[in-house]
């Protein structure tokens, strides 16, 4: 094992990741931007080297200063996170070819699964079912139009590199084509370096399902089962469970030997997630591989009981998986829900900030992977994500109930946060019921507002009464029910949500 790790990233994924190095006895660098000089990842590190400006491109994408901070500190591993440089496969290699260890995949299973054309072809050619479209990527507008054609409208006009949403569109009709396709292209050259695009069939209300896999260098692969994120704002996940309510054991079983197929067919090493997209009719359909550990990871340690940032680390070590497919066992139901510095009043843009007050919530089957504090300022720099909520239940509306009840707890102050859209989606009587889909948030909450009025009051009045204390009581005095001097009773009710 290794003695000392990098970890290339930065806030509640750099917590997570040296939680675990600490309880495995390995030894842990922070790398930090000048924005984040006071970050909570930089407080929880054995050691932390400064790379520069808070532009990413002068600090956590820039190569050259984390493999020298690498070097310097004796760390013999990088563990990239999610996010920045964890799918970049130049990346990857060049920390091989430094004689480090890169805690992920090899750099060539990245390459032939981050262009999802090529990954589409593979897929094919190994029985897992694909969207029918496209195999190559292509910028000719005739050529699109054929293709659209001949696949038949509605029909998606998708970036062949990267993801999170950029370089896609819904095209309807063929007067939209042209335009969309320039759109898309556009975005992905911007967001990517690569305006390549192609053409897949548009499915109408899809589940998005997901596996997590493991595979370790000698060839054992296994899956973990299923994560359902169809809950989604502008393609981006924020409620994740698992299991999925859609799987029967039957589906479940053949969704896992495909996401096993999947990782063979690349030569995949380590921790990652194929994606499949799940219609009406029960049919699923590949949709890419992400090559690193997924933010929604913690509710498959929830109910498996693994821990995935260690079993990265040991397959980077050169481990052996210690146990088969069929010694994997889960129990209960696990939701997690992104709390992001974002203003969902204003779709979603992020709020960055001084955080005036933060506190987490606690108690059975809840846990709370976030790198914030209260004086903390959220910086505009970077991916506006400050925690996951997750919590653990015997049963789905047992985990429902106690989301709701952990979400209504989690006070985060001075920046805007989903929080009271989160707990608006979960008493959802759809959500509750299990229909979701990836148009779940454009068809129940377009126009969503907040209900909660007075908060500026409210969390003033919060925030005076924490300063404020438990209230001592003289010997001798008569004590009845507990009663604490709060702002509460002169406020009224209120549920600290923002």
């Amino acid at each position: 094992m290794f003695s000392k790790i990098l970890v290339a990233n930065r806030g509640e994924i750099a917590v997570r990741i040296m939680r675990t190095a600490r309880e495995m006895n390995v030894a842990t660098v922070a790398v930090y931007s000048e924005v984040d000089r006071t970050s909570q990842h930089v407080l929880t590190a054995d050691e932390a080297v400064f790379l520069g400006e808070s532009d990413p491109a002068e600090s956590y994408l820039n190569f050259d200063k984390i493999i020298v901070a690498a070097k310097e500190t004796g760390a013999e591993a990088i563990h990239p996170g999610y996010g920045f440089l964890a799918e970049n496969p130049t990346f990857a290699q060049r920390v091989s070819e430094e004689g480090l260890v890169f805690v992920g995949p090899p750099a060539e299973s990245m390459r032939l699964l981050g262009n999802k054309t090529t990954a589409r072809r593979l897929m094919s050619e190994r029985n897992v079912p694909v969207i029918p479209g496209m195999t190559a990527a292509e910028s000719d507008i005739c050529r699109l139009q054929a293709a659209a054609d001949e696949i038949g409208y509605p029909v998606l006009v998708k970036a062949a590199a990267g993801g999170g949403g950029k370089g896609m569109r819904i095209v309807r009709t063929a007067g939209e084509l042209p335009d969309a396709a320039s759109l898309a292209a556009s975005e992905a050259l911007s967001a990517f370096g690569d305006g390549s695009i192609y053409l897949e069939k548009y499915l109408d209300r899809p589940r998005h399902v997901e596996f997590q896999i493991l595979a370790d260098m000698y060839g054992h692969v296994v899956h973990l089962f299923e994560r359902e994120c169809s809950i989604q704002r502008r393609h981006q996940k924020i409620i994740e469970e698992t299991p999925s309510p859609a799987l029967s054991e039957e589906l479940r079983a053949r969704m896992g030997a495909a996401a096993v197929a999947a990782a063979r067919a690349a030569g995949y090493v380590n921790a990652g997630t194929v994606e499949f997209l799940l219609d009406r009719s029960g049919a699923f359909y590949f949709l890419e591989v992400n090559t690193r550990l997924q933010v929604e990871h913690p509710i498959t340690e929830m109910t498996t009981g693994l821990d995935l940032v260690r079993r990265q680390l040991e397959i980077a070590a050169g481990l052996p998986l210690p146990f088969a497919q069929e010694d994997i066992l889960r129990r209960g139901h696990a939701i997690e829900c992104r709390i992001y510095a974002e203003d969902p009043e204003r779709d979603f843009m992020p709020s960055p900030g001084k955080i005036i007050y933060a506190r987490s919530p606690e108690g059975p089957g809840v846990r709370y992977d976030h790198a914030v504090y209260s004086g903390w300022e959220v910086p505009v720099n970077y991916d506006p994500i400050l925690g996951k909520l997750v919590v653990w239940a015997e049963d789905r509306p047992s985990a429902c109930a106690r989301m709701i009840r952990a979400l209504k707890e989690c006070v985060i102050l001075g920046v805007k946060t989903p929080i009271e859209f989160l707990l608006d989606v979960l008493s959802n009587e759809k959500f509750q019921a299990g229909e979701t889909h990836t148009h779940f948030i454009e068809e129940f909450f377009s126009s969503w507002r907040p209900s909660t009025a007075g908060d500026d009051l409210a969390a003033l009045g919060f925030v005076v009464n924490e300063m404020l204390g438990p209230r001592t009581v003289e010997r001798g005095a008569s004590v009845g029910p507990a009663q604490p001097i709060s702002p509460w009773h002169r406020l009224g009710a209120w549920d600290m949500i923002r």
